[in-house]
């Protein structure tokens, strides 16, 4: 059938197969229309090459074959459009084939005149997103949402504000990312660095023709430093990168936010707008998952094999090794640590530390101690090679010598003291946690992470110095600080402990734990960085921390 050539204003109204007016219209699931002839033939010619139907227009694919649905509203709006355009389209026939008329929107770049009304666009049609003028908007845009130029661009304004202001929050994010990055590649160098003494500190321990090794050591470590390197680095490269379109996107949307002219701002923000968006869909990745772990493996292995290497010596030359006076030397080595700390707590009594009170306390009972309760875990690498962790770190406790295993030469260790402190460092505003102690005596301490860990003296006790506090549980309890003691007057009658820390308020209380809470004492004192709860054990001495999730 021949159709008259069908003006600008019904090319909606036209089918995408034949080019025609839609005759019968139908509707497909995504939504386009089609006349029904044709759309049953294009679906016939896809049924017999591959059995795959799919839309014309948008090539949506389906899994079978639609039901098609005659469109009666769509019908009805061609035949009403064809009764107003008889007389164009018979004119229009009778002078013959001509150029399809230019939409009010094909404008040149930044003109405000429709070239088809010479009107000025200053209507916005917000359905079909278009810069339109009045007689456009009556003629083909019935039934839209419309409004003005000015209101629109004052609205795409606000929306271009936000996104400038999520750009550049971005831009920040990406700013601290990459200091990051570098300060983990100044950590890199030193973990190389301290990595390197370390093992070299391990291996001149063993006889001279094991030395040879030690090249090979270094060049796994250089190694991995070269690999950890070069993984942050790319990381560290891509983000730059990003940062810079970043920075490139920000100067053009400046460029855009100064623009005059309505219609030039309107045409060029969709697709500034679109790569904004593109950026939020595509996040960059972080710092690789633990670059300093193979530092710390490369540590664990060269400490095994040197541990491994002085049991083996320590065998084939036991007839010479004065394991008996040895052994002698550690048990006094153990008096003379119980000795002293007695000495230095009873020479404190009579110089108690003023900035030891008892105050009014909030919280009043257990109930509202547990809401500031943390977690804690007792490290292993710190605990002194008498004692023995277990319960999942929960637990620790002396370990018989007879079954006394050769301790891992752990730099973080307590070489004279049986002492052992917790992975966690608490600085929060404030921090509740109980233990129980099966025992006669005991400490509860906390301390710096500097804390010496290497000296004999008391330097190394917990509340013997600057870097501790603690309380001492025996057959009375006291507290001690820098060597200064108090003893208290209550007795231990429960095995409960309660420690509650005000961080930030400088103060550290101690509670025995049973129905109620009972005050035992409050140390005040100026923190500087985190504290960790850390333990010291006498014989037949066992220290457990209690989960509280439970209680």
């Amino acid at each position: 059938m021949a159709e008259p050539r069908i003006p600008v204003k019904m090319n909606r109204l036209c089918c995408r197969i034949c080019s025609e007016v839609l005759r019968n219209p139908a509707t497909v699931p995504c939504g386009h229309n089609f006349c029904m002839q044709c759309i049953q033939g294009h679906w016939d010619r896809d049924e017999r090459r591959d059995r795959h139907y799919s839309c014309p227009e948008c090539g949506k694919k389906f899994p079978s074959r639609p039901q098609l649905i005659r469109n009666t509203t769509l019908a009805d709006l061609v035949r009403d459009t064809e009764r107003c355009d008889d007389g164009s389209t018979e004119e229009r026939r009778q002078s013959g084939p001509s150029k399809r008329p230019r939409s009010c929107t094909e404008t040149s770049a930044g003109s405000g005149v429709c070239v088809k009304h010479s009107s000025p666009l200053d209507i916005y049609c917000c359905t079909d997103e278009q810069i339109i003028c009045a007689m456009c908007a009556a003629a083909e845009h019935r039934g839209h949402t419309i409004g003005s130029v000015r209101e629109e661009r004052r609205r795409r304004q606000e929306e271009l504000k936000n996104v400038q202001k999520k750009s550049k929050q971005i831009l920040q994010k990406q700013e601290k990312k990459s200091k990051n990055m570098e300060r983990i590649l100044e950590q890199i160098q030193d973990e190389a660095r301290e990595t390197r003494d370390y093992c070299e500190s391990i291996l001149v321990s063993v006889i001279d023709c094991l030395q040879r090794h030690y090249v090979s050591v270094r060049e796994v470590i250089r190694g991995h430093r070269e690999e950890a390197t070069a993984q942050v680095e790319m990381s560290l490269q891509t983000l730059q990168e990003k940062m810079e379109e970043i920075r490139k996107r920000d100067a053009e949307l400046d460029r855009l936010a100064q623009i005059d002219n309505d219609v030039q701002f309107l045409q060029d923000w969709p697709s500034l707008r679109r790569l904004c968006k593109e950026d939020h869909l595509h996040p960059l990745n972080g710092v690789p998952e633990d670059p300093l772990l193979p530092f710390d493996c490369t540590k664990r292995a060269v400490e095994e094999l040197g541990r491994r290497l002085e049991e083996f010596c320590d065998k084939e030359f036991a007839s010479i090794t004065e394991t008996a006076d040895s052994g002698e030397e550690q048990e006094s080595g153990e008096e003379t640590e119980d000795d002293d700390m007695e000495q230095g707590y009873e020479a404190g009594v009579s110089g108690v530390n003023n900035t030891v009170t008892e105050k009014d306390m909030e919280p009043k009972t257990r109930a509202q101690f547990l809401q500031y309760a943390c977690s804690l875990s007792l490290d292993p690498t710190t605990a002194h090679e008498d004692l023995v962790i277990s319960a999942g770190d929960k637990e620790v406790r002396l370990s018989p010598l007879k079954c006394k295993s050769p301790a891992i030469r752990f730099p973080q260790r307590f070489l004279h003291r049986r002492q052992v402190l917790c992975k966690q460092g608490l600085q929060a505003e404030c921090c509740y946690y109980e233990i129980e102690v099966q025992g006669d005596k005991a400490e509860i301490a906390l301390a710096y992470g500097g804390i010496d860990r290497k000296s004999r003296t008391m330097l190394s006790a917990f509340g013997a110095n600057e870097n501790s506090w603690s309380l001492d549980r025996s057959t009375k309890y006291s507290v001690s600080h820098r060597g200064d003691s108090i003893e208290l007057t209550e007795n231990p009658s429960h095995h409960r402990l309660g420690v509650y820390l005000k961080f930030k308020e400088g103060t550290l209380s101690f509670y025995e734990v049973s129905d109620s809470m009972k005050f035992l004492y409050t140390v005040e004192a100026e923190f500087t960085e985190p504290l960790y709860p850390g333990f010291w054990l006498g014989e037949k001495c066992c220290i457990r921390i209690c989960d509280l999730t439970q209680d």
